[in-house]
């Protein structure tokens, strides 16, 4: 947790007002550390240093604080997207390549946490998968656009599109029995392929 995260969480605390946003965050870090399971309301009250009576004045039920933190995190994801995918000056293939960089370069292990669980929950809460496809099909339409700018057609593009998120996604999941050096040389033998010229 950050020092502002922090230091905005005692003032609340102290006040005995906790804001929503607040718990939709204790929410995420609670569910990157143990699963949707471990996202209770008597946990997120003891980590926000606060009673129980303050989550029910912001929520009316524990469901409506976990659909409040999968519309975050579509929202968040999608914008996140839109933004990364931006060309903003930049040709559709060195924003491919700066996409790949960002995904591989440094690892944001809770968000991948996050993303790994909501992916789990996903698999047997409608809500939750609802989410996780529209954060998909954001991603695949936004970089199959890329695809498209550099000239190949849409079935192509993706396909490329498809191509890019299993390699993105699964690269950060491989425990790989290489140094940081022979990784990174094997991620960017990799991005080649994906970027190569058509």
């Amino acid at each position: 947790m950050s020092d502002a995260k922090g230091e905005a969480r005692t003032g609340e605390a102290r006040t005995g007002e906790v804001r929503s946003e607040s718990w939709i965050e204790a929410g995420f870090e609670e569910i990157a550390r143990s699963g949707v399971e471990g996202v209770r309301v008597e946990v997120l009250a003891k980590k926000l240093g606060v009673t129980k009576g303050g989550f029910y004045r912001r929520f009316r039920d524990r469901a409506a604080l976990l659909e409040a933190m999968l519309q975050h995190w579509s929202a968040g994801r999608i914008a996140a997207i839109e933004k990364q995918t931006s060309l903003d000056g930049a040709t559709a293939r060195e924003r491919l390549k700066a996409l790949i960089a960002l995904y591989s370069e440094r690892m944001n292990t809770e968000g991948m946490a996050v993303e790994l669980a909501i992916r789990q929950w996903a698999r047997s809460d409608e809500l939750a998968a609802n989410a996780a496809a529209s954060v998909d099909a954001a991603r695949l339409k936004n970089v199959g656009h890329l695809y498209r700018a550099t000239g190949l057609p849409a079935e192509e593009a993706d396909a490329q599109a498809f191509l890019f998120y299993c390699f993105v996604f699964g690269q950060s999941l491989l425990f790989l029995e290489r140094g940081p050096r022979k990784r990174a040389q094997l991620v960017a033998k990799s991005a080649e392929t994906l970027l190569r010229e058509w």
